[in-house]
């Protein structure tokens, strides 16, 4: 005896755009770039403002009458403030690819593998680029941030657990002065280790002293994104834990923090990214250095943007071509650093 299967029949989806919904939608695109181009034609508005003023006022145009017509009056009252969301993103995307493409168009040119493998212990600034290369900066940016990150982070956490799980008398105070520290200059952190460090107890310039400065600038950043991580932790978790005879340290250890593990790794990747292009700081306190330094206690280090300062101080063609290869290396290390954050926060973590 045979059982004949029906096909499956896959479920209609009604939101998902069609030919004649999106028709509308492209024919009021096609009617703005006609009408912006032949307003910028017959008109004095010339040049690329007035091209971007044109086009913003026909897309608010085509886009009123085309929703009121389709709809209603709330529908075309709606449709003005989605081409003012579009708009707003664009004047964000614009300036950012802007930015990319001009590290992208002025660093590619001097990335060669030599310059992974390479220090400049043996090459001039106004050497040619194929000479020499930033592997010292490499070595010494990755000791910052890595012991900057092992300073900030578990104080800024501990911060934030404290403001919102323990609650205790001081929060509002500590608040406050995290609050405070986010709006201090870098070069004010810098100057404050060099005081310390360097005057204070008379030790030398080393890696070590500019971590700790960039740890100063990193703690405010984690704890408050990890504060509003937690927040947004349901209260339920917790009352469920207390309710299981649970004491606090331990509800928050087993449920609270492997549910905002996710949120509270990215707030460290937004405090990797607050210091890693940090130059101010490094300046008072690595002193600087054309070798590979292994011991981040001891001795001068170099760093991606202190190498970027240092060359693009110097002024020839050959130190601005490496300066712009370290800023575009000091992009790519970053974005390195966020993908993998993001894959061992987010898969590794939903698993």
């Amino acid at each position: 005896m045979s059982i004949s299967l029906a096909p499956e029949v896959l479920p209609k989806k009604p939101w998902q755009p069609t030919f004649k919904r999106v028709l509308p939608d492209l024919f009021g695109a096609l009617l703005t770039a006609l009408s912006t181009v032949l307003i910028v034609a017959i008109t004095p508005l010339k040049g690329k403002l007035g091209f971007s003023l044109t086009l913003i006022a026909m897309a608010l145009v085509f886009s009123v009458l085309i929703s009121g017509i389709r709809k209603d009056k709330k529908a075309a009252f709606n449709s003005v403030s989605t081409v003012f969301v579009y708009i707003a993103a664009t004047f964000v995307l614009i300036p950012l690819f802007s930015i990319l493409y001009e590290i992208y168009s002025r660093g590619v040119g001097a990335l060669t593998w030599g310059i992974f493998t390479k220090d400049m212990s043996l090459s001039s600034a106004d050497a040619p680029v194929s000479e020499g290369g930033l592997l010292h900066a490499i070595i010494g940016t990755l000791y910052l941030v890595a012991i900057a990150t092992l300073i900030s982070a578990p104080i800024g956490l501990l911060t934030a657990l404290y403001i919102v799980e323990v609650k205790g008398r001081a929060a509002g105070l500590v608040r406050f002065f995290v609050q405070a520290m986010s709006g201090v200059p870098s070069i004010v952190a810098g100057l404050f280790i060099y005081a310390v460090w360097m005057i204070g107890l008379g030790n030398s310039y080393n890696a070590g002293a500019g971590a700790a400065a960039l740890a100063i600038l990193m703690i405010p950043t984690v704890a408050r994104t990890s504060e509003e991580v937690l927040k947004l932790i349901p209260s339920d978790l917790r009352e469920a834990g207390l309710a299981l005879g649970a004491t606090q340290w331990r509800t928050v250890a087993m449920i609270i923090l492997p549910a905002a593990r996710s949120g509270l790794i990215t707030a460290i990747i937004l405090g990797i990214a607050r210091v890693a292009g940090e130059t101010a700081p490094l300046l008072l306190t690595i002193g600087g250095a054309d070798a590979i330094n292994l011991n981040p206690f001891s001795g001068n280090s170099s760093a991606l943007p202190y190498y970027v300062w240092k060359n693009l101080s110097l002024g020839n063609p050959e130190s601005i071509e490496r300066a712009w290869a370290g800023v575009m290396v000091l992009m790519l290390l970053v974005f390195v650093f966020f993908t993998l954050a993001r894959y061992f926060s987010g898969k590794r973590a939903g698993r």
